[in-house]
């Protein structure tokens, strides 16, 4: 069975490969495709035809952006991708299996995961199979793999609670315009205030719960952990870091003129991005732009979305790309590897 599997795996990631490059396509033509004429010409032309216009239109979107604006998206990426590394080694420290694992293959591991997740969808399938695959060659169990999966993905919703706590203290009316989309968020900037009040009032009781050492909770054989304070001052420093990242890429692409400023860019962010990850749609197309044209009704539809363009580029496009092959070869080196271990008939 276990010969089996070690072919399995592989033909997996090939599948995933496959269908990640279709979706890539799927994207870059919809983000190139924005009026009907396009759209005709890309549903009647050739690969060929299309791919040129495909890049010569995502090139007009994206030439209205300086180039200082690109080297600062370019930093914030890298902050945003850096931050999200610190999310596996912290989980792998509160674990206790962070010997033997280095900074790189954690660095590796994190990127191909998020870029893998953030563009398919399902984030704890896919996200899941890349870290069982790379952790469990390392020695991990199934059992901590998941702890780790689950960690990763509480420390995320940690910080977008605590950013957003803090984004509806002082910028309760980023939510006045978004009662044009939803009657949930038609309430006045004092109810905006309170719930902001209640998520730091829940950091400050995980908070809690870990200095005063809440016990372990055992079921059957697995023990699950709570998370002690030096697991916590981390995730209070790699969670905002990489949230912070990842909206300071729309906000450096956004132009001067009518920018409201970083908390509204943040706060409008953290909204449509979770909402985005919510519905389980890739990338948040849509959700975002509606989120972001009703919180900043100032500024130019085209330049929100040409700075949403950069940011699905950044954070999502370009490492799907340098992801891919990533996968390839370490399926390939996997293969290789229980190719040689196993003995001859």
């Amino acid at each position: 069975m276990k010969r089996y599997l070690d072919y399995l795996w592989p033909i997996i990631g090939l599948v995933a490969v496959i269908w990640s490059v279709d979706l890539l396509w799927d994207k870059l033509k919809a983000e190139a495709g924005t009026d009907a004429a396009i759209e005709a010409l890309l549903a009647q032309g050739s690969l060929w035809d299309n791919l040129r216009i495909v890049a010569s239109r995502i090139g007009q979107k994206i030439a209205v952006i300086p180039g200082d604006a690109f080297f600062h998206a370019g930093l914030a990426t890298l902050v945003a991708y850096a931050a999200l590394a610190w999310y596996d080694r912290i989980a792998l420290l509160h674990l206790g299996k962070e010997k033997g694992i280095s900074w790189p293959y954690i660095a590796v591991c994190s990127f191909v995961t998020y870029a893998l997740s953030h563009n398919i969808g399902a984030s704890v399938f896919s996200g899941g199979m890349v870290r069982y695959r790379a952790y469990t060659a390392k020695g991990l169990t199934a059992a901590e793999v998941a702890v780790l999966v689950a960690l990763c993905s509480f420390t995320f919703a940690f910080g977008t609670i605590l950013l957003m706590g803090l984004v509806l203290l002082y910028e309760p009316e980023i939510l006045r315009p978004l009662g044009r989309l939803s009657s949930w968020f038609a309430i006045s900037d004092g109810t905006a205030r309170l719930i902001g009040a209640g998520m730091l009032g829940f950091v400050a009781l995980y908070t809690i719960g870990s200095w005063l050492g809440f016990r372990a909770v055992r079921i059957g054989k697995f023990e699950l952990v709570y998370p002690r304070l030096p697991i916590v001052a981390r995730q209070y420093l790699a969670a905002p870091l990489e949230l912070a990242g990842a909206a300071g890429i729309i906000y450096f692409a956004l132009p001067e003129q009518g920018n409201p400023g970083f908390m509204i860019v943040l706060g409008a962010f953290l909204l449509s991005f979770s909402a985005g990850l919510l519905s389980q749609v890739p990338g948040g197309v849509g959700v975002m732009e509606a989120v972001f044209l009703a919180v900043m009704p100032g500024m130019p539809a085209p330049a929100v979305f040409a700075a949403l363009l950069i940011w699905r580029l950044f954070y999502l496009i370009l490492p799907l790309v340098m992801s891919l092959p990533v996968v390839l070869a370490f399926e390939r080196a996997q293969l290789k590897r229980n190719s040689a271990a196993t003995p001859p008939p």
